[in-house]
């Protein structure tokens, strides 16, 4: 049985999957300041998501599921 915080991040992970998300959007609904549920700082840290830079800046930037991150949903 999977532990509370990796169902989070399959959720997280799925979520960005589904369609192109916005760094404003992504942190309005996956941003925490608990220590225990660290999500979008955990999968940074393992490769799972990268932020895509456009001309706009960080107002303007995608996140998206890296090669790593598909291969963990997978597995």
């Amino acid at each position: 049985m999977q532990d509370a915080h990796s169902l989070a991040t399959r959720a997280f992970l799925e979520w960005l999957e589904k369609a192109p998300r916005g760094y404003e959007e992504t942190m309005a609904g996956w941003r925490s300041s608990c220590p225990r549920l660290a999500l979008w700082e955990d999968a940074l840290a393992e490769g799972f998501i990268r932020v895509e830079p456009e001309p706009g800046g960080m107002s303007t930037a995608r996140v998206a599921v890296t090669e790593a991150g598909r291969n963990w949903l997978r597995g």
